[in-house]
């Protein structure tokens, strides 16, 4: 069987597929008012990282704790809301907007790769590489406890809620 999908084109070359269901048949990342929900997120996000790292600045070679803090501290977030709405339903309506707007806007610009990664070889080439090495395995380890540890948390909030979120 063929593939009978709706179809809408930018130009011959680049088709975007389309949901004949949704109401706004636009790819989401196409979506001014999408767009304008990240953009508010990651101001809020951004602004909260940049206090957090004025507070806590790093010394020397020592371990950067504002960072690793932040990226801790968001991917806990980051799983308590994904999960909360998961469990709220679809991905649509004021679900998806908070999706886009918390998730990707705040909890995308209050965690910073590009700072862990600058801070990772900073720490090596200034004399630290064992420091650089741990920074670097604790914070992927512990992300990926913070985010499941967030799942889980949201996860028995809202069972023991009664499992519905209004």
């Amino acid at each position: 069987m063929c593939d009978e999908r709706a179809e809408s084109t930018d130009d011959a070359t680049n088709p975007i597929p389309i949901d004949p269901d949704a109401p706004n048949p636009r790819p989401l990342h196409l979506q001014v008012g999408a767009l304008a929900l990240v953009f508010v997120g990651g101001v809020a996000g951004t602004g909260l990282r940049y206090l957090i790292e004025e507070l806590f600045p790093t010394v020397g070679t020592g371990w950067p704790w504002a960072t690793f803090a932040v990226n801790i501290v968001g991917a806990f977030v980051l799983g308590a809301l994904l999960e909360i709405l998961a469990l709220a339903g679809p991905d649509v309506g004021w679900r998806r907007n908070v999706r886009v707007c918390a998730g990707t806007g705040f909890c995308g610009a209050f965690t910073t790769y590009s700072t862990f990664a600058l801070e990772t070889t900073q720490l090596g080439h200034h004399g630290a590489p064992v420091t650089a090495v741990a920074y670097a395995v604790v914070s992927v380890l512990l992300g990926l406890v913070g985010a499941w540890v967030g799942i889980v948390v949201a996860g028995a909030a809202l069972r023991r809620r009664g499992g519905e979120v209004s």
